[in-house]
C-alpha cells in the first residue's frame, strides 16, 4: 500500500515561512517526479512545484506564482520530499498535497498516480 504522509503546515504571519515535508512508503519513489499542489477555499487544486531525480540531477520546476519563494527539494534515502515555502503572502494559504506521478508525465492532476491527506497552511495578514 502506497502511502504519502504530509507534515509541516501551520498558520504564520505575511512574511513569514514554512517547511512542508512529505514521507513516502509503500514504494521506492525516486524513479517517481514528486511535487506538491493546493487547495484554496472554493477554488480548483493547482499545481505548485515538482521534482525529478535523473540518478545525477534533481530538475526542480515551479509554478509562476511561487517561483523564487518556494523551494523543492528531495531525500531518495529517506523517500522524503520538502516544500520550503519562504515570503508566504495570504493568497498562498490553502491545503497543500503531495503527490507522486511518472518520471515523464506533466505532473498535471490526471497524471498523478498518488496523493497524501493535505495539511493545512494558512497565513495572516
Amino acid at each position: 500500500q502506497v502511502q504519502l504522509v504530509e507534515s509541516g503546515g501551520g498558520l504564520v504571519q505575511a512574511g513569514g515561512s514554512l517547511r512542508l515535508s512529505c514521507a513516502a512508503s509503500g514504494r521506492t519513489f525516486s524513479t517517481y517526479a514528486m511535487g506538491w499542489f493546493r487547495q484554496a477555499p472554493g477554488k480548483e487544486r493547482e499545481y505548485v512545484a515538482r521534482i525529478r531525480w535523473s540518478g545525477t540531477t534533481n530538475f526542480k520546476y515551479y509554478a509562476d506564482s511561487v517561483k523564487d519563494r518556494f523551494t523543492i527539494s528531495r531525500d531518495n534515502a529517506k523517500n522524503t520530499v520538502y516544500l520550503q515555502m519562504n515570503s508566504l503572502k495570504p493568497e498562498d494559504t490553502a491545503v497543500y498535497y503531495c503527490a507522486g506521478g511518472p518520471f515523464y508525465s506533466g505532473f498535471r492532476l490526471i497524471d498523478i498516480d498518488y496523493w497524501g491527506q493535505g495539511t493545512q497552511v494558512t497565513v495572516s495578514s
